[in-house]
């Protein structure tokens, strides 16, 4: 028994819409759906997506403060329909110069992280990340370290 999928976006280089859809011929349910817009300017991309068969809605709104030192903030709100619950989680950005990076962001449960991103060459790139719950700071928090190599 095949499932059907369709998935496509529609739109030009300012507004965009779009979905996704996965039908089951087996039990005639639609087992996927979700749906999208996003608007997008020189400095600014804002999107308003409905995912989890309807269940959750997601805003998010980026903005580029300043393209030299590629400081930029954002923030996203999700809702969950069936729990009631809602996650705000803001955040932002600053290169320190070309080749590194920092961000951060925390939500309104109080999980702050953090990332310093360093690209040693164009084929290798360094990155350290934390991440605490300042909620339960009693806890350790977690620390991850990566290197990607490109070939």
């Amino acid at each position: 028994s095949p499932i059907v999928n369709f998935s496509g976006v529609l739109g030009n280089n300012l507004v965009s819409v779009g979905s996704d859809v996965s039908f089951d011929t087996s039990t005639g349910d639609f087992i996927k759906y979700n749906a999208g817009l996003n608007v997008t300017h020189a400095d600014l991309i804002a999107s308003l997506t409905l995912n989890d068969k309807g269940d959750t809605l997601n805003a998010s709104y980026y903005h580029v403060v300043s393209p030299l030192t590629n400081t930029a903030v954002g923030a996203e709100l999700s809702h969950t329909f069936s729990t009631n619950e809602n996650i705000l989680t803001i955040g932002t950005q600053h290169a320190l110069d070309p080749i590194t990076l920092l961000k951060a962001r925390v939500n309104n449960y109080g999980r702050a992280s953090a990332l310093v991103q360093h690209d040693w060459s164009p084929k290798a790139r360094f990155s350290l990340v934390g991440e605490v719950d300042t909620a339960a700071i009693d806890k350790s928090a977690k620390v991850g370290l990566a290197v990607a190599l490109k070939p």
